[in-house]
């Protein structure tokens, strides 16, 4: 099993969390389905710059226009590696090893986060190497070519990143299932986005509660206090409540 291969035979809770860690990392991607996910992420956020290099007019081929647009793939498909980072120990039944190995089961659903982190770190540092690739080549073509972005749309764009993969983290920890998980973490919010838009009384609410509306404005240079206390109530809502609730679960769940 990959968690019993990965760790050494004297690990125990004592473990330190940075190997740990990187023990996570490689058991996103030694599955068939976390290595053809990252190769899929992969290849369409490389196609996102292809779409505006082959479409767009000259003027949105900037390092801006790329990058805005080339965070979108691993926003949408991030979390389900997130979901399957957690639901893997069960479907793949590494979940008895990896908790005979680590009995300190809160150290393992720490090191699950920070893997996850991590991973929308590196996404988005390659978006960002993607997009300066895309934008000399879009100068070569008669594009824009400028350079400039604004500072806030890179971290909100980190944020934007990390927020998805920590949810889809939360889901799987939560529900413990891998279709269920990926069912309802892309349908509860698409769900509630949909009540949101069509019944007036809710619309108050859902601006507040949305997670698909309070997240919009990470994509934009810039965001008010007001965006940002709203951002804050909707990750509370989608992303630390079923992280909790989650992880209570896998620290209580009965491994057989």
């Amino acid at each position: 099993m990959t968690s019993a291969l990965a760790l050494p035979r004297e690990a125990t809770g004592s473990l330190p969390l940075p190997r740990l860690t990187t023990v996570e990392l490689r058991k996103l991607a030694d599955t068939r389905a976390g290595f053809w996910l990252l190769l899929v992420i992969g290849l369409a956020t490389a196609a996102t710059s292809a779409i505006i290099l082959g479409w767009s007019p000259d003027e949105e081929m900037t390092f801006q226009g790329f990058f805005s647009f080339g965070l979108l793939p691993s926003a949408v498909l991030l979390p389900v590696l997130g979901i399957l980072s957690v639901t893997s120990e069960w479907s793949q039944r590494t979940a008895l090893s990896t908790f005979t190995l680590v009995p300190a089961r809160s150290r393992v659903v720490i090191a699950k986060i920070a893997a996850g982190v991590l991973v929308a770190i590196a996404a988005t540092a390659a978006t960002a190497l993607i997009s300066v690739v895309a934008n000399v080549i879009g100068r070569a073509i008669g594009g824009d070519g400028s350079w400039h972005v604004d500072g806030s749309l890179i971290w909100q764009g980190l944020l934007l990143e990390v927020i998805f993969v920590l949810m889809g983290v939360a889901f799987g920890a939560l529900l413990q299932n891998t279709p269920l998980a990926i069912v309802l973490y892309f349908a509860l919010p698409m769900v509630w986005s949909l009540l949101g838009g069509m019944i007036k009384g809710l619309k108050p609410v859902a601006e507040w509660l949305d997670i698909n509306v309070t997240t919009t404005p990470l994509s934009e240079v810039g965001m008010s206090s007001g965006e940002y206390a709203r951002l804050g109530v909707s990750v509370a809502l989608w992303v630390l409540l079923p992280l909790v609730l989650g992880s209570i679960r896998v620290l209580r769940r009965e491994v057989s």
